[in-house]
């Protein structure tokens, strides 16, 4: 008997308008170092984990991140983030999108590379708190995207195979992570990432945000 489709959500731009904030949360923080770094270059990387995202710009700079300056980067990002939680939105259908899904009894789970304290900022913008909803944070994992693990972690709490699971994601991250543990990769366009660049990295489909996904569930969801 088919399986019915199973809904794996990122978090950050997938559901919440929360792309841009991050970014000048990192560039905050970043600055409060001295590590001067243009912002195009920190949204490419919005979606990665926080420490797998600050070697990979290390890397790219050729600047030496230790891990206790690390440590100082992410705990002012968080703070950073929080003071901007006023301007955190759903994105446009996330709420309808999710009662949909309810509705119809499909399982689903969100799984960020953020941790629980902005995880909170996230699902208190879509009306939603901890005790409601399946979440895999980076705090449940080892490794952050585009490793799968997150992805995986989502599939075993909804005791659902990951072939039979859906990735809804704005990053390439996410679709590399999906790809990697063979999830089907749907893309949205509401983190900043354009259709062809989402494609290549895996997705089957994209749509502009969560509203528009709404619009095509049926072109994506099965029923046993």
């Amino acid at each position: 008997m088919r399986q019915q489709t199973s809904f794996i959500f990122d978090l950050d731009g997938t559901l919440t308008d929360s792309v841009y904030q991050n970014v000048f949360a990192w560039k905050t923080a970043l600055d409060s170092e001295d590590i001067p770094l243009a912002m195009w270059r920190i949204h490419r990387k919005i979606g990665m984990s926080g420490g797998l995202m600050l070697k990979t710009l290390a890397r790219e700079t050729g600047l030496e991140i230790k891990p206790d300056q690390a440590k100082r980067l992410s705990d002012k990002h968080d703070k950073a983030y929080k003071d901007l939680q006023g301007q955190i939105s759903a994105l446009p259908g996330a709420v309808e999108l999710l009662d949909t899904l309810n509705r119809d009894q499909f399982k689903w789970c969100i799984a960020t590379s953020g941790g629980r304290d902005t995880a909170a900022i996230n699902l208190k913008a879509l009306g939603l708190d901890f005790a409601e909803v399946n979440l895999i944070t980076r705090d449940g994992v080892k490794y952050g995207k585009p490793d799968p693990e997150l992805f995986l972690a989502a599939a075993c709490k909804l005791d659902v195979p990951i072939e039979e699971c859906l990735v809804i994601g704005d990053a390439i991250w996410d679709m590399l992570a999906a790809r990697r543990c063979k999830a089907t990769g749907i893309g949205l366009l509401s983190g900043g990432y354009d259709t062809g660049e989402l494609e290549r990295a895996g997705a089957l489909r994209v749509y502009e945000d969560p509203l528009a996904l709404l619009q095509h569930l049926d072109e994506v969801a099965s029923r046993p």
